[in-house]
């Protein structure tokens, strides 16, 4: 197992355990109003995100401690079970914001790192991995520590949003009706998923459990705000709706996030994507919701970015992968 880190002292560290939820929590509301990630967390997302079977929360998390329990710092080494072309390492961390510049996410991230390179080893030793990190260009000192760890800029991605006013009419598609998601249609769904993103960046085969865990399972989902295209009885598009309490908590008001968007290779070309997106919109805003919100890949390879900006999303905020290339190992754990 990678080594423990060394902390400032009085400091404890130990795997995070279900009952950090509530601290986690708080810590993470504490440091958005420095770090602007436009992300809320409440006790049962994280729950949510940490406890389940796709996460070893003992062997790949910490937690940090201060001498009278107070949780100052975690940080987590995530993996998912399938990969396409490189196995990617997802590694997360923040440290409250009363205790930064004392050398505590220096010392995580050495860890994470550390942790990163034995889970590609332990897992996925013959194909290449990459350990990457997620920095909105608000958090400059995250991004000063990645690039000092050897990390590079990998990807940018936008989060875009657009308020629920002016809205795009929804097209209509010859031979192509559109349909709320059902729940009869969730492998179809994932199924189509699968396809729809094979020539994208990072993108991986989804199982079951890992659809069910992240996607259509999460808390957020709302089905009855999704919209699926069907031609000749097959879903061939879909646009995928998710709720976020703790946002609206924070906001004040009901954001409508487009979680997955996709469309079947062979049906791209006929405005499915526009159609499902804008039936989204029209739910959400039948339903006195007063935004929406996506991510994109800024080289998404379909073009996704210039069909969010037709249909009046806008940048609000930019994250940046930082990565490290790992090559594959030989038989005896040797690159």
């Amino acid at each position: 197992m990678a080594d423990l880190p060394a902390l400032p002292d009085g400091l404890t560290v130990r795997p995070l355990t279900a009952d950090d939820v509530v601290q986690a929590a708080a810590m993470l509301e504490e440091a958005e109003k420095s770090d602007d990630t436009g992300e809320h967390w409440s006790p049962d997302d994280l729950t949510e995100w940490w406890v389940n079977d796709l996460f070893d929360l003992e062997r790949d998390s910490l937690a940090v401690t201060s001498p009278d329990g107070e949780l100052v710092a975690w940080a987590t080494v995530l993996a998912l079970p399938d990969f396409r072309d490189a196995f990617r390492i997802t590694l997360e961390a923040r440290v409250h914001p009363a205790w930064r510049e004392r050398g505590i996410g220096r010392a995580l991230l050495a860890w994470q790192l550390q942790r990163g390179r034995e889970v590609h080893a332990e897992r996925h030793p013959e194909a290449p991995a990459v350990l990457a990190v997620e920095v909105y260009t608000s958090m400059p000192a995250l991004e000063g520590l990645a690039r000092r760890a050897g990390l590079t800029e990998e990807r940018w991605y936008f989060v875009m949003e657009r308020p629920l006013t002016d809205l795009p009419a929804v097209p209509a598609v010859p031979g192509v009706e559109l349909v709320p998601f059902g729940w009869d249609r969730d492998e179809e769904v994932r199924r189509a998923h699968n396809a729809a993103f094979t020539e994208h960046h990072g993108s991986a085969e989804r199982d079951r459990a890992t659809w069910q865990t992240l996607f259509t399972g999460q808390r957020g989902f709302r089905p009855e705000l999704s919209s699926l295209a069907v031609a000749d009885g097959a879903v061939v598009a879909y646009s995928l709706a998710y709720v976020f309490e703790a946002d609206t908590a924070a906001n004040g008001y009901e954001t409508v996030d487009l979680g997955q968007i996709g469309v079947l290779p062979s049906a791209r070309g006929r405005g499915l994507a526009k159609a499902t997106i804008a039936s989204v919109l029209h739910a959400a805003a039948g339903r006195g919701f007063r935004a929406a919100a996506l991510s994109v890949d800024s080289e998404n390879v379909t073009g996704a970015l210039a069909l969010y900006e037709g249909l009046g999303f806008a940048r609000r905020r930019t994250q940046i992968q930082w990565a490290l290339e790992l090559p594959p190992l030989g038989a005896d754990g040797a690159a």
